[in-house]
């Protein structure tokens, strides 16, 4: 079995901005609080003890319970709940979309990440408490990224309209694709419990919000997860101040703008409005925007005068929503958090906000690199090791790969890069010449030389497609491997959704995972089943 390690920077799979933020350099130190290591949690409890007010633990952990009222709740979530209560009590948190059954693999490393985050700082911290939680983005609207997953190469869609936040949509019409999954999945004990998942949590649940938080639970409750919609009205009254300062001096956008001075030479990830708020109604989500001193609804003919719209925001918090770049505050506010986990994207949009929870006087969440997983099975370590294949092999880009194995196969050992040095130094040689005996000659030197160097990259290339044929029996089996491996040339966990792997190991995936990540290493994760 190849034994090297794939870390995030050497994956080929992250971005300069996260290969710089994990290799801490200085240029974005600035951007964040405290980096993710076991030690530098003592720090940040502290920061947050001091930050953090009392009475919203009473707050949040009665909107929980009212949360899971109709949920069959494990014992150690219920008393996870119940420990919030407590002040040294503290949450560390992951967020994802409302996918249908899941969505792609990620989904499942996310939540294995804060699981075992709050195992570890429990070891570490035996006097505080550590909770795992699941932020469910009940608000957002993007249902084409969410209505569909695939299983076996197949997308499976949910064809539906809609319009308001993505966590009140009805159910309805699951049915449909509920049978087209069945039709796919197969039979036997794991395939059944699949089926069972799926039924129970979209066709006997009425919305969005309470299918998935089925689901996660059923999953993840007896790790003690909690999941918590921010689309709640006793929460949403602790975030009216926050939501009112939005409104009447749009200091967020000013802020954020602070970080594109270092953001700027990597990319921005997301791009803040004059006003950050949604207004959303249960088939309603649009900006507000402020035009001539009156608040308006975009795309609707609602509109407010300031005292109307603060009338509002008092009367019916509820129907205020953050947008991606307030979102992160809303959380921090009524979580006792200490790390936020995400994937690279998430934490991009992250470390465009420090400046937002400065003005705020907030604390600034530790940013932690959620955990990322090539999943292989014991057949397919056994040809990689017949290939002579690494992990970083595999990880290589296809081109490239195939390239460098039909020179190691060939048994014509010749190499180009010896000639281009050769004939570099020959015209090294020809250029002191040139500047020796007539300058106008040098020009005619370079000229011949970069011709000379071009040919060799040409006949390089020819050999090399030569050799790829000699070679195509083991080509062959290379590029078929790594395509199981990395799907369409994207990584596993992006495409494949869970129940793949659940109909071959059914519980064993969740508790192999649990076992073998260790969300603080920063490598990429091969797990072998």
């Amino acid at each position: 079995m190849p034994s090297d390690k794939i870390t995030f920077q050497n994956s080929g799979y992250f971005s300069k901005l996260m290969i710089d933020y994990l290799n801490q350099e200085d240029n974005l130190r600035h951007l964040y609080n405290y980096f993710p290591t076991i030690d530098n949690f003592k720090i940040q409890i502290e920061e947050k003890k001091r930050n953090y007010p009392l009475a919203n633990r009473a707050i949040l952990s009665k909107a929980l319970k009212q949360q899971y009222k109709n949920t069959n709740t494990s014992n150690l979530t219920f008393e996870n709940i119940q420990l919030l209560e407590q002040e040294n009590t503290y949450t560390v948190t992951t967020g994802h979309q409302l996918n249908l059954f899941t969505g792609p693999l990620y989904f499942l490393y996310k939540i294995i990440s804060v699981i075992n985050l709050a195992k570890e700082l429990k070891e570490k911290y035996p006097k505080n408490n550590f909770v795992p939680v699941y932020w469910m983005a009940t608000e957002d609207h993007d249902f084409e990224e969410i209505n569909h997953f695939i299983f076996d190469e197949k997308v499976i869609c949910w064809n539906k309209e809609s319009k308001g936040p993505v966590g009140r949509l009805s159910t309805e019409g699951l049915d449909k694709v509920f049978e087209v999954f069945k039709s796919h999945i197969g039979v036997g004990t794991n395939a059944n419990r699949i089926k069972e998942l799926f039924e129970n949590a979209y066709l006997k649940h009425t919305n969005l919000t309470d299918a998935t938080r089925y689901l996660a639970n059923e999953l993840f409750a007896k790790y003690g997860l909690v999941i918590i919609d921010g689309d709640d009205i006793e929460l949403k009254k602790l975030f009216i101040p926050y939501i009112k300062e939005e409104l009447l001096h749009q200091s967020a956008i000013r802020e954020v703008e602070k970080s594109y001075s270092v953001l700027a030479n990597y990319f921005i990830q997301v791009n803040p409005r004059e006003i950050n708020l949604f207004y959303i109604l249960d088939n309603l989500r649009e900006r507000i925007v402020k035009e001539n001193d009156i608040f308006k609804v975009n795309n609707t003919d609602i509109k407010f005068t300031e005292t109307e719209i603060l009338d509002e925001l008092n009367a019916h918090p509820e129907r205020f929503s953050p947008n991606v770049i307030l979102r992160p505050l809303y959380q921090e506010i009524i979580l006792p958090n200490l790390c936020y986990t995400g994937g690279g994207g998430e934490l991009a949009y992250w470390l465009e906000l420090r400046k937002v929870f400065d003005l705020h006087k907030i604390t600034f969440p530790m940013l932690l690199l959620r955990n990322s997983v090539l999943l292989a099975t014991e057949k397919q370590v056994k040809k990689l090791d017949k290939l002579a294949l690494t992990w970083r092999d595999i990880f290589t880009k296809q081109e490239q790969l195939l390239n460098k194995k039909a020179l190691e196969y060939s048994t014509n050992n010749y190499d180009f890069n010896a000639q281009k040095l050769l004939l570099q130094e020959q015209f090294k040689t020809l250029e002191n010449i040139a500047l020796q005996t007539d300058k106008s000659f040098l020009g005619a030197v370079k000229a011949q030389e970069k011709k000379q160097i071009k040919g060799l990259d040409n006949l390089e290339k020819r050999f090399i497609k030569a050799e790829k044929r000699n070679q195509s029996e083991k080509l062959e089996r290379i590029t078929l491997l790594q395509n199981e491996l990395f799907p369409n040339g994207n990584l596993q966990e992006r495409i494949i959704n869970f129940s793949v792997f659940y109909k071959e190991f059914g519980d064993d995936l969740i508790k192999v995972l649990m076992d073998k990540l260790s969300p603080l290493d920063h490598e990429f994760d091969i797990v072998t089943f």
